[in-house]
């Protein structure tokens, strides 16, 4: 029956991949299990490699094995104008059900997970589209201006306050948050699916066994990557131990207020920004307010052994359908 269950989570998962790509927004529902996926590392971000990759944030997904982390990187959008809305864990009927993310107009919905770097649980304030280009905001992303140059610096989405590292919403111990009227109205543009860049990314983690929160107690040595499928190299950087000093440059995702207009940038709809440059100096130790960057535009050095955190309890069951059973003595988190 085990054998069963697993390939049948797995199967589910590859037909949620295969789906097409939908003209209006629709919630994907991957996988419901009973347990919660663990709380999201702490971890830099890397620079971005070049013009036109937007940053999309790590998330706990699940596989046969149990929760494995698929790292934060920087793509390429399927089209110019395009934002992305990450996927979230929504508690509902007894269980965790994943709702996948999507590329549009503005960003929707994603439950108030904090992920960071721009994405502070309503909006996206780590950049937005000019005309046809990018504009990447400083304040939260990081970005070497000697090899990008069109760049801003927008400080007033940024909020000194203590982080939420919880992955879900809803449920013991979730996120509480509700779609905006923004937020509302996006889930009825058109919407396209992740590229497949994006689906190899998370093959490749979900084939990693040290990927597994069962394997790294949620602090993962690939926490977040330079471009999709690198798992090795200089802009592959480790999770970090919460609670501790952040060196220079900070380590937390940023916590930080959405935009006036809310629900996301819309193209070509700038905020009101502190100062443009196209010249400026490279981030070195700018925090922006806890926003974790690197100090020096590289990628962190290897950071110390990380302390294995408690695995959550898991959620007693109350879905009138049955969720997928999980191997005896491998609960992940």
């Amino acid at each position: 029956m085990r054998v069963i269950s697993s390939l049948s989570i797995a199967l589910l998962a590859l037909l949620v991949l295969a789906s097409p790509a939908p003209s209006h927004a629709q919630i994907v529902v991957g996988v419901s299990i009973r347990i919660a996926p663990p709380v999201l590392p702490v971890y830099v971000q890397p620079p971005c490699p070049t013009e036109g990759f937007l940053w999309t944030p790590g998330y706990w997904s699940y596989g046969p094995d149990g929760y494995f982390w698929v790292p934060g990187t920087w793509v390429r959008p399927p089209q110019v104008g395009v934002l992305w809305t990450p996927g979230y864990w929504g508690w509902g009927g007894g269980v965790y059900a994943w709702h996948g993310g999507y590329w549009g107009p503005h960003v929707g919905f994603y439950g108030g997970v904090n992920y960071g770097f721009g994405y502070g649980g309503v909006g996206f304030g780590g950049g937005e589209w000019r005309g046809g280009a990018f504009a990447y905001n400083t304040a939260v992303s990081n970005v070497n201006v000697t090899v990008v140059h069109n760049t801003y610096i927008n400080r007033t989405v940024v909020n000194n306050t203590t982080v939420n590292r919880v992955a879900f919403n809803g449920g013991p111990g979730g996120v509480n948050a509700r779609p905006t009227a923004s937020e509302q109205a996006a889930e009825h543009e058109q919407h396209f699916m992740p590229t497949g860049e994006q689906t190899s990314h998370e093959h490749a983690a979900s084939t990693n066994r040290a990927q597994l929160a069962s394997e790294n107690h949620g602090q993962p040595n690939v926490a977040a990557t330079g471009k999709a499928g690198e798992f090795s190299g200089k802009n592959v950087v480790p999770a970090r131990a919460a609670g501790g000093n952040a060196p220079a440059g900070g380590e937390r995702p940023a916590a930080y207020r959405p935009p006036a207009a809310g629900g996301g940038n819309a193209p070509g709809n700038a905020p009101k920004t502190e100062s443009a440059s196209r010249n400026a100096p490279a981030n070195r130790g700018e925090t922006g307010g806890g926003e974790a960057r690197p100090s020096n535009n590289h990628a962190a050095p290897p950071a110390h052994q990380a302390a294995a955190q408690n695995k959550p309890k898991a959620q007693p069951a109350k879905a009138s359908h049955p969720a997928p059973e999980k191997e005896k003595g491998k609960e992940e988190r």
